[in-house]
This record gives structure tokens, sequence and C-alpha cells, in this order.
């Protein structure tokens, strides 16, 4: 995939939420909730189950959380109601923003959502409004190692269905249609693989440079801790540029 890196920035998330995994725990075991809502509690006949498990394990999420979580989540469907809703809007500068959550109360969760926008100089909007600007996809982050022969990784990811992979000095990117990501992330599972990030996410098809204006900068960056430290925000996407992220590059 041509164009700006998206690893540096989950890899930016995932440093954070080394000093937060707690909430990173909390947050996964709302997506297994919905998850075993929506297809029962056996990951071997939940493809959606199976995935977040995996995103689990790449965030080091350990074996009995996950376990736990889903028996509970198949304990407590009768009485905990979690839904996924997607919101976007604009940040500063005009950013584009696209903010998932996971919530057992739609009234509450609107209002925070729609007050973090507005206190951030942004402003939320309908939906549609800006997720037309990115595409969905599965990424699959691997290590660069001694051990992993580049060019045999690349074709056994496309072999298994991958649109594109990416190598860059630290990792491989590997993209995947999300229809097409339990596949390609299984098969190289077989093989024995494991990942930094294994995911489906938005990414901007194009990206507005903030870089040259520390003010805006600060504007966004507060915008996006904002959003992280609410409890039912579970991932957010956006089209701007930071310093970090073009450092990594």
């Amino acid at each position: 995939m041509s164009g700006h890196s998206k690893w540096a920035n989950i890899k930016n998330k995932k440093e954070k939420a080394d000093n937060a995994r707690g909430k990173i725990f909390t947050k996964i075991g709302r997506e297994i909730a919905i998850a075993v809502k929506e297809g029962g509690s056996d990951p071997n006949n939940n493809s959606k189950l199976r995935d977040v498990i995996a995103k689990a394990k790449a965030n080091n999420m350990p074996n009995d959380n996950i376990t736990r979580s889903i028996k509970k989540a198949a304990g407590e469907m009768g009485s905990v109601n979690y839904e996924e809703i997607t919101y976007e809007g604009y940040g500063p500068g005009g950013t584009a923003i696209i903010v998932e959550v996971v919530t057992d109360n739609r009234n509450r969760t609107a209002s925070e959502i729609r007050h973090i926008f507005d206190k951030s100089g942004g402003s939320m909007g309908a939906t549609g409004c800006v997720s037309w600007m990115f595409d969905k996809k599965g990424l699959i982050v691997v290590e660069r190692s001694a051990s992993i022969d580049e060019d045999e990784l690349m074709m056994e990811a496309l072999d298994a269905g991958a649109e594109d992979f990416n190598a860059l000095d630290d990792v491989y990117e590997i993209y995947t249609a999300p229809t097409d990501f339990s596949v390609v992330r299984e098969a190289l599972e077989a093989k024995g693989l494991s990942f930094l990030s294994a995911e489906i996410g938005m990414f901007p098809q194009n990206t507005v440079d903030a870089t040259k204006d520390e003010e805006l900068v600060e504007k966004i960056e507060k915008m996006l801790e904002r959003f992280d430290d609410d409890d039912d925000v579970q991932d957010v996407y956006h089209n701007a540029t930071l310093p970090e992220e073009e450092e990594e590059d």
C-alpha cells in the first residue's frame, strides 16, 4: 500500500496502552461481549469472536482473561445490552474524525462524544459525513525478525487472500479486504506467526499534514486524548499526519 504507513499511529496507541493495560482489557472485553451476543461463545463457530481473540492476544491479554471474558459475556447476554455505534465529525483544522464506541447507554454516549467534539474545537456530523474519505481494511502487523523470510511471508499472505504487503524497517504490514481478514489471519497463524496487531480499521485515502502547525497538532492530540479517556470509545481514526507519525514513516 503506497503512501503514509499507519503502523506508526497504531504503535503509538499501543505504547500509550501499556500504561493503561487494564483499560484496554476492559474495552476488548466489551468487544468479546458483542461478538458472543452476535455469534455465540464458541470461537470455532464464531469468526468475529476469533478475530477479537486475536486482537486480545496481540495486546498481550492473558488467556485466562480471554476465557473469563467469554464466559462472562455468555452469562450476561440477558442483562447487559452492549451495542456498537460509529460517530463521525470534524476536528481542529477540519480534520476528519471517526469514533467507534461500544456502549450500554446510547443517549449517554452520544452526549459525551458530542461534548468532546465541541470542547476540542470540532463538531460532530451526520453519519457518512467523513467516512467516505476512509477505506475499511484489515491490517495484520508482523514484527521483522531474522527467522521470517520477507518473500516467503509476502507469498503466503497474498496466496491466503491479502490485498497488499508492505515491508517497513521494523515490521511487515499485511492489508486485507474486511471480508478476507479472518481467512488471511488464520492462515498466517497456522504457519506459526504471531502478530503485533491484527484488526479491521479505517484508513484515510488522503491525509492532512498538521506537522507545520504546532498549535493545531496540540489541539488534535488533546482531542484524541479526550476520546481515549472515554470508557465507551473503542477506536478513533483520523486523517491528520502528526509529528511522531511522520518521524516513523
